[in-house]
């Protein structure tokens, strides 16, 4: 039998789930939030966040996630940790299952994030956060003067390249074709950039290094020949995909998976709010995600006032 209905329940747990949380529980509504099975979103992967404001030094990301988890909880937040295996928001209450419990809301927040899809190749796992990144604007800062790829062919790729030559003395963009996937303009600017250079027809196959980065094999993606790339970071530029799978056919999704929102973060569903990465394709970014997070919970806040 589903719980007690609670007035608010908070899908994800990174920084758009957590200052929601904040927000919410100062306005006493008590949030629940669950928190996925990976607490505290992609922060949890990155050594050190260089570009949130109020950390002159840099904040260790775990250590940044801990320190909003506490200010939540202070002010009342409550926290479960599990998958949400499905949800009904057809109708009201909405109903949430975590593995074998059910809760129910009278509001919800969907802070469910997006994950950067990977090369699943060996070595990198290992050397994620120690020279294999997704975010140039959270890492590029590290490789002043050092040779760099960019793995992926569209604009997410290319941005990233443009992003790198304001640190990298070199930037390799490794594509497996030989023609780019990204808008015109951005090929036009990348390929006149004389710090970007283009592997065509090349795929990785392996991450070299275990306790430091070396470089990377690359096999031909015409000949089968294979080759080793020395470099000192690299950066995969290969996409994401949304965690909105459970809600397919329940909420508006655009092509690529992520939500439609109105006025920021409203869904196609009254009630129903969303903060982060889920709705996000372009930023993605810690601090977006926690001012939406800030918008969901004052939004969900009105709309439960509206409600009474």
């Amino acid at each position: 039998m589903p719980e007690a209905i609670k007035k608010l329940i908070i899908l994800g747990s990174g920084p758009a789930g957590l200052t929601a949380a904040i927000y919410s529980a100062r306005a006493g509504l008590k949030p629940l939030v669950v928190e996925g099975m990976m607490p505290g979103g992609q922060p949890m992967g990155t050594s050190m966040v260089e570009n949130f404001p109020g950390f002159p030094e840099g904040i260790a990301g775990p250590e940044m996630v801990s320190r909003m988890r506490k200010q939540a909880e202070r002010f009342g937040a409550k926290f479960i940790v599990g998958k949400v295996g499905k949800v009904n928001i057809k109708k009201k209450p909405f109903a949430i299952f975590v593995g074998k419990r059910g809760y129910r809301a009278e509001a919800l927040i969907v802070a469910t994030g997006a994950d950067p899809r990977w090369l699943e190749v060996p070595g990198e796992e290992e050397m994620r956060g120690r020279g294999v990144s997704t975010c140039a604007t959270c890492d590029g800062f590290f490789y002043k003067d050092k040779v760099v790829i960019v793995i992926g062919g569209g604009d997410s790729a290319l941005e990233e390249a443009i992003f790198l030559t304001h640190f990298a003395k070199k930037v390799i963009v490794v594509h497996r074709r030989d023609k780019l996937r990204a808008s015109k303009f951005l090929q036009k600017k990348a390929l006149e950039e004389k710090k970007i250079e283009f592997y065509w027809n090349k795929k990785v196959e392996e991450v070299l290094g275990r306790k430091k980065l070396k470089g990377v094999v690359l096999r031909d993606t015409q000949t089968g020949e294979t080759s080793e790339l020395i470099c000192d970071g690299i950066f995969i530029a290969i996409g994401h995909n949304p965690n909105t799978q459970i809600f397919k056919n329940q909420l508006d999704l655009d092509q690529k998976g992520y939500i439609k929102v109105s006025r920021s973060v409203e869904t196609s569903v009254p009630g129903v709010f969303v903060a982060g990465d889920v709705a996000d394709p372009q930023y993605k970014q810690a601090i977006t995600a926690a001012a939406s997070g800030c918008m969901a919970a004052m939004s969900a806040e009105e709309f439960l006032a509206l409600e009474e």
